[in-house]
């Protein structure tokens, strides 16, 4: 994570762009997009004071661990709207920006459009040297693609994860265990 601390299946992890300033944005949360009736899409959210989502990784078939770069990973959200059975990640294939994106949720949240939900995610580190980068694999095939952003910030707020063959997402990873100590010792 951002202090140097393994990162283990079932921890709790705000994940941001590696710079914080303004211009970068802030971290993860869900979003409404195209014609969706519910908060379906992952974004990177233009705002670095909104309250973001944290995610938790598990690696399937094993609780246990460390989580290193390259082993694959399932992701999913903490939290999830009441519209959608699973948090978990998948890929959703959008036609109208023909992008492969990020979404949570099942086949029945996207009825006009293509998911993969049986691939795995990875981390690496990011080629600048600088941060992490989420990379998701096709299952069965040797098919690997970088996670970017991309979208219509004005329109959704934020941009959206999706597949790339281009420039990778540049993240860090933030612990939520000394936020929610904090929050608790408050209340």
């Amino acid at each position: 994570d951002l202090h140097g601390t393994p990162i283990f299946p079932g921890g709790k992890y705000y994940i941001f762009p590696v710079s914080h300033d303004d211009t970068y944005g802030g971290g993860l949360r869900l979003a409404k997009t195209g014609d969706s009736k519910c908060e379906v899409t992952a974004l990177q959210d233009d705002n670095i004071v909104i309250d973001n989502i944290p995610v938790k990784f598990s690696i399937p078939g094993i609780s246990p661990g460390i989580i290193f770069t390259g082993t694959p990973i399932e992701i999913e959200f903490t939290k999830k709207p009441s519209c959608v059975e699973s948090s978990k990640w998948l890929i959703f294939v959008d036609d109208v920006i023909q992008k492969a994106c990020v979404g949570i949720g099942g086949p029945e949240n996207y009825p006009h459009f293509k998911t993969l939900n049986d691939g795995r995610f990875y981390i690496e580190k990011h080629e600048s040297g600088l941060g992490y980068k989420l990379g998701y694999c096709v299952k069965d095939s040797p098919t690997c693609l970088d996670i970017g952003r991309s979208g219509n910030v004005t329109e959704e707020g934020g941009f959206r994860l999706n597949l790339t063959h281009q420039v990778a997402f540049a993240v860090e990873f933030v612990d939520v265990t000394p936020f929610e100590a904090r929050i608790k010792s408050v209340v």
